[in-house]
């Protein structure tokens, strides 16, 4: 029986595995990576503490802090698939077919950007093919990009870039962009954005590194070619909490549902942070906060006898 089992490795986390481990409490920690949805990132330079960092070492940074704890165990070639209610505590299922019996859980297990799915797009992801704009736009100074997504991620991206790139095109499948109409007129009156809609992109193309992409022009069924130098692939995201399904509250686009003050779920004893939970913002730096709140907050919860105040 642990006292608080931890899944997912990326910055929430590992803030929390360090924090759990420095309060003594007994945990496991399970992920099947480090990282994050960062570990392609060719240079980030907004983790705190870091000028810059490549994402590939950052979770090497991440993974030898958790490892220099000593009060922590780690399973690192497994992720949760399931988790069942028993009694007052819980049991949770691997992807490995192992089960573990905890009093807490915090699940930090993150989100997947939504993918366009072309060729291309997986060959060159982290060579030009980026998937945060607040992460990559800096380097991105003085280039030509393409922002694929006309909703509000599409265009907070197509704002992150405007200090940064020299031109942007951002491409929308639909016949209008879908972002709040103040964050459009901004962006569209902008002489560096050019506004390509009805569009779909088939290609990304490019040898070491992005050099363009194919699209359909659905409205005269023409194939075209964008010479762009890098690709900013704004459709969304999927948070992986399918495994908490039918036990806590989820919202509509199955984001687990907090409570910000402490990360505490719908459910007594399961905590959730970063961007697996309805937070707004989705970032390393509020990811690696939010978790670090949710074990103070089941630290108190385990020393009372698992109860809230």
């Amino acid at each position: 029986m642990y006292d608080l089992i931890i899944a997912g490795g990326g910055p929430a986390g590992v803030s929390a595995g360090v924090y759990a481990a420095r309060k003594k409490i007994k945990t496991l920690f399970i992920t099947d990576s480090f990282g994050g949805q960062s570990l392609p990132s060719a240079g980030i330079q907004n983790w705190i503490g870091t000028v810059e960092v490549s994402g590939y070492d950052l979770a090497q940074m991440l993974e030898g802090h958790l490892r220099a704890q000593e009060d922590i165990e780690i399973v690192d070639d497994d992720k949760v698939v399931a988790v069942e209610k028993t009694g007052a505590n819980f049991s949770v299922k691997t992807e490995s077919g192992k089960t573990y019996e905890t009093k807490a859980l915090l699940v930090t297990t993150g989100s997947r950007r939504r993918r366009l799915g072309i060729p291309g797009e997986d060959r060159l992801d982290g060579k030009g093919v980026v998937f945060c704009s607040t992460c990559d736009a800096p380097i991105f100074k003085d280039k030509v990009v393409a922002v694929i997504g006309g909703g509000n991620a599409g265009l907070e991206a197509a704002q992150d870039l405007l200090a940064y790139a020299s031109k942007i095109y951002i491409l929308e499948r639909g016949i209008a962009l879908r972002g709040d109409a103040v964050t459009q007129e901004k962006i569209v009156k902008h002489p560096k954005v050019s506004i390509l809609l009805n569009t779909e992109v088939k290609e990304i193309t490019g040898e070491a590194f992005v050099s363009g992409l194919r699209y359909n022009d659905l409205g005269s069924g023409e194939m075209k070619d964008l010479a762009v130098e890098g690709v900013f692939v704004e459709i969304g995201s999927i948070p992986n909490g399918d495994f908490l399904k039918g036990v806590v509250a989820m919202n509509k686009i199955n984001e687990v549902v907090v409570e910000p003050q402490t990360q505490r779920t719908s459910v007594s004893g399961i905590w959730a942070a970063g961007d697996v939970s309805d937070v707004l913002y989705k970032q390393n730096n509020i990811a690696a906060g939010d978790a670090i709140k949710a074990v103070l907050d089941i630290y108190e919860y385990l020393n009372k006898g698992g109860a809230h105040s």
